[in-house]
């Protein structure tokens, strides 16, 4: 097969380890810069550009579209899917997942279990979506966001009302979160290709912090997730649309609850914790499932 892998860094983990995989299963692999990319969006003949040459001939693509060039990165992906390339994540599910008030909205119309959320416009009334929230201490986080950036954690309730009107002033769209302090500063990423959790690690922030990315200093290991975990999982990854997903899930009280869904998921955290080959696993999705115009949405929406 040929396959294009989309990704701005060719020197990122995930993006090496999907390149050795194919190679080491005889597939032809070019990793293309999405942002590098130009289109001739036309009726009959629609085509994807890079460096002077048409990408034609591809069997399938493997988006990376970082967060933030969602916008083009989609718009590029689409455009193959209209050439009928098989994506194994389509651009409408990759916007939806990165959109996360629309994601939650989704999850919460299908019954996922969830932090109380609350979102609004206005500042005049964040006392009342404070209380909405259930009160400090809470999460306040803005949607555009990644990594645990844009993510703040309000002890109190004058300290939430401080945060809101903060990020508001800056015109920052923003959700308000229930504070789930049984998690203990941990969640667990359950990696979905199609419908399995393929490998799950549990994720713990570095002393003194909320969060539990390892960006930001956390560490993980291996975790037998339970069955109501898995289905959480595998459900909240079809919700978006997602063949590949990692799924943010926290342990509260009343069980699991989802706080992300991902499109575009590291490998090397959950790799090096599980030593699994996630990477090979991705590719062999690929080989069963890759047929030409084999999208749901065909660059629609």
């Amino acid at each position: 097969m040929k396959i294009a892998i989309l990704s701005r860094n060719r020197k990122l983990y995930s993006t090496q380890r999907l390149v050795e995989a194919a190679e080491e299963r005889g597939h032809e692999v070019r990793i293309v810069d999405t942002l590098l990319c130009y289109m001739n969006i036309t009726s009959h003949h629609p085509s994807v550009f890079y460096k002077g040459e048409a990408l034609d001939g591809y069997d399938a693509i493997i988006p990376r579209i970082g967060a933030s060039i969602t916008f083009y990165g989609t718009a590029v992906v689409r455009q193959f899917e209209m050439m009928g390339v098989y994506s194994i994540n389509e651009s409408v599910a990759i916007s939806r997942s990165r959109d996360k008030l629309r994601a939650y909205q989704l999850l919460a119309r299908k019954g996922i279990g969830m932090p109380v959320t609350g979102f609004a416009h206005s500042t005049k009334y964040t006392n009342d979506l404070i209380n909405l929230a259930g009160g400090a201490p809470l999460v306040i986080k803005m949607l555009e966001g990644t990594q645990g950036i844009g993510v703040v954690l309000a002890e109190t309730d004058k300290a939430a009302e401080s945060v809101i009107e903060a990020f508001r002033g800056l015109d920052a769209h923003i959700l308000v979160q229930e504070f789930i302090k049984e998690a203990g500063a941990k969640d667990i990423r359950c990696l979905v290709i199609g419908n399995k959790v393929v490998a799950a690690m549990m994720r713990t922030g570095k002393e003194g912090e909320f969060r539990s990315n390892l960006h930001r200093g956390g560490t993980s290991q291996p975790i037998k997730i339970t069955p109501e975990e898995r289905s959480t999982a595998i459900r909240a990854a079809k919700i978006m649309g997602l063949n590949v997903a990692g799924v943010d899930i926290l342990r509260s009280n009343h069980g699991p609850v989802v706080m992300e869904v991902n499109s575009s998921p590291g490998l090397e955290g959950v790799e090096k914790a599980t030593q699994k080959d996630v990477a090979g696993m991705i590719i062999e999705f690929i080989e069963k499932n890759a047929k030409q115009w084999k999208t749901s949405t065909r660059g629609k929406g």
